[in-house]
């Protein structure tokens, strides 16, 4: 570390030299000669000068004579982000070098030294390894955003500390592990974080249950994002004390049991996505949740049942899924009059009798999908027949294997 310390002193030394009547505090002017030198697609402002406040760098923007804000968002830049460096800009409150792939290496944990940093945006870049415990040091921080990179090992438990934070997303890396949550033992966990409105944590290899204790009353969720990981377990009956979901997230895990029955305590959900686990028992009773315009229960093993009534009642739905199913009896007439209705899809199920689409369908329907079940009549408006998909049913056996629904 002393070394490092030295070596730093004496490129930033050596920078200094040639900045002494820069209107650019000399070490802030420094630090960016180091990136601009370091780093490959610079903005061509940044050749023009050696004073990034005095003659404006794009992207760069100062507060006086300091750096306060690095927005370097999609500009092509090439190498490595020399946290040494920028560490020292310690009146940085915004640093976003995303979507750049040209940028890699790892997350040095000196990134912690930009105490008034609120604003940290690195997705879309190339970094991998861990994140750095560190990062729980930068208590000002409130936007958090690492997804799309390289990055690998566990979440955290010190990104609990981050007590001010409104957004966490982690979301298409490569990490592992359990879901932190606070202990006796681990005073850190996801669960402190009681201002943030957004987890992020789709497309990882998270593993383990989801702690019932990472949810409270208290929290001010909006989006949960959780899915395309190995979570396994049970969904905890703590998910519906957090009212102020709006996002709910769960598909492609391998989660069990059932569907916790409070559930429809979410009022406030629009979109649910339960698809793709093996979940069992009775389907979840949305009943009451007016906001729900996304629905996808597609892919588990629910008891086999008729269509419930919530099917027909839910007045914001635009996108009905709940395909490899289990699903019988007739479709509900009902079910195509709610007025923002846009698809359905309801394939491989066990739908039996007549389709009876009734002559009060929504305006905004485009797609009915009901390949694969045991449909063997159909009641329709001809308008309507080119949103209809019914092949593989009874109907269309025989001389109506030729027409518009049955292709």
């Amino acid at each position: 570390m002393a070394t490092m310390r030295l070596l730093l002193f004496l490129a930033l030394y050596s920078v200094r030299i040639h900045v002494i009547s820069s209107l650019t505090d000399q070490n802030d002017a420094a630090v960016m000669m180091i990136l601009r030198d370091s780093w490959k697609n610079t903005p061509s402002s940044w050749e023009h000068s050696d004073d990034p406040c005095g003659v404006p760098w794009e992207g760069v923007n100062c507060t006086g004579a300091r750096v306060t804000e690095l927005r370097l968002s999609a500009m092509g830049l090439i190498g490595e982000l020399s946290t040494g460096y920028i560490g020292q800009l310690d009146e940085l409150t915004s640093l976003d070098v995303s979507f750049n792939p040209g940028i890699t290496g790892r997350i040095s944990p000196q990134i912690s030294f930009l105490l008034k940093l609120n604003t940290l945006n690195l997705a879309g870049c190339s970094f991998s390894g861990s994140i750095p415990d560190q990062l729980g040091d930068i208590e000002q921080l409130t936007f958090l955003a690492l997804n799309s990179n390289n990055l690998s090992g566990t979440i955290p438990s010190a990104l609990g500390q981050l007590s001010n934070l409104y957004l966490l997303d982690l979301s298409d890396n490569q990490l592992t592990g359990p879901l932190p949550i606070s202990t006796s033992t681990s005073p850190g966990g996801l669960d402190l974080l009681l201002k943030a409105e957004h987890f992020h944590l789709s497309n990882n290899q998270l593993s383990g249950s989801i702690p019932p204790e990472l949810f409270s009353s208290e929290m001010r969720l909006i989006h949960l994002f959780l899915d395309g990981n190995k979570l396994t377990g049970v969904i905890p009956m703590t998910l519906g004390l957090v009212q102020t979901f709006e996002m709910v997230r769960l598909n492609r895990n391998t989660l069990t049991g059932s569907v916790p029955s409070n559930l429809n305590n979410l009022t406030n959900v629009n979109e649910l996505n339960l698809a793709n686990n093996n979940l069992t028992g009775l389907l979840p009773d949305l009943t009451g949740m007016n906001s729900l315009n996304y629905v996808d229960l597609s892919n588990n093993s629910f008891d086999p049942s008729v269509a419930p009534l919530w099917f027909s009642t839910l007045p914001t739905l635009t996108t009905l899924v709940m395909e490899f199913g289990s699903l019988q009896g007739p479709v509900p007439e009902n079910l195509f009059s709610l007025p923002e209705l846009q698809e359905v899809k309801l394939k491989y199920n066990t739908f039996n009798g007549t389709l009876n689409m009734g002559d009060n369908i929504s305006l905004q329907l485009e797609l009915v999908d009901l390949q694969n079940n045991q449909i063997s009549h159909l009641t329709i408006e001809e308008e309507y027949k080119d949103a209809l998909i019914l092949k593989g049913n009874p109907i269309c056996s025989g001389s109506l294997s030729n027409t518009t629904w049955c292709q």
